[in-house]
C-alpha cells in the first residue's frame, strides 16, 4: 500500500510518501512544495493542484492522509488552509484516491504518545520509525507522521476485523 501524507498550506505544503507492507514502513519520498507568497491565492491554489497531481501520478498512492483544519493564528490563515485542503482533497477524489483526515493532536498522540508534543519531537520519532537521516522541514516530517499514523490505523482496523471474524467463527456465525 502506498500512502501519501499531506501537511497542507497555501505557501508550504509538506508531503510524505511511504509504502506499508505488513507493518513494515518504507519512506519513498518526502519534502515541501513551495508557493510564492507574492502570488494571489487563486494562483497558488492552481499550483497546489498541479503539484499534488504530479505526486499522485508519480507515486500512485491508494490513500491520502491529510491534516484536519484547525483554528490557528487567525481566521484568514484558517481560510487559506481550508482552501489548500480543499484542492488536495478534490484532486485526490478525481484520481479515485481515498482520503482520510486526522486531527493534529490525534496524530501526535499516535506517533509520540503525547497529543501535545512539539513538532521537533514528532520529527525525531518519525525519523526513528522510518530510519531516515534528519528531516530538514517540519512540514515534511508532519506529512510523514500523517502517513505513518494512517498506516497504523489501517493495521488496527485489519486486526480488529480478523479478531471479529475469529470470534464469529467460534460462535458459529
Amino acid at each position: 500500500m502506498i500512502i501519501l501524507g499531506i501537511d497542507p498550506g497555501s505557501r508550504f505544503l509538506g508531503f510524505g510518501v511511504i509504502s506499508s507492507d505488513k507493518g513494515i514502513l518504507k519512506p519513498l519520498e518526502y519534502g515541501v512544495l513551495k508557493f510564492d507568497a507574492d502570488e494571489n491565492l487563486s494562483q497558488r491554489l492552481l499550483e497546489i493542484g498541479q503539484g499534488v497531481r504530479e505526486l499522485f501520478q508519480e507515486y500512485k498512492p491508494q490513500h491520502v492522509s491529510i491534516e484536519k483544519i484547525f483554528l490557528g493564528k487567525n481566521a484568514d490563515s484558517a481560510f487559506k488552509l481550508g482552501h489548500a485542503r480543499g484542492v488536495v482533497i478534490y484532486e485526490a477524489l478525481l484520481e479515485k484516491i481515498e482520503v482520510f483526515e486526522y486531527a493534529t493532536r490525534v496524530v501526535k498522540k499516535g506517533i509520540t504518545g503525547n497529543g501535545g508534543s512539539d513538532k521537533e519531537h514528532v520529527r525525531a520519532v518519525v525519523q526513528n520509525i522510518l530510519k531516515i537521516p534528519p528531516i530538514k522541514s517540519l512540514d515534511a516530517s508532519d506529512a510523514l507522521a500523517l502517513a505513518c499514523f494512517h498506516s497504523t490505523q489501517l493495521r488496527l482496523q485489519s486486526m480488529k476485523k480478523m479478531s471479529q471474524a475469529a470470534a464469529n467463527k467460534k460462535l458459529g456465525k
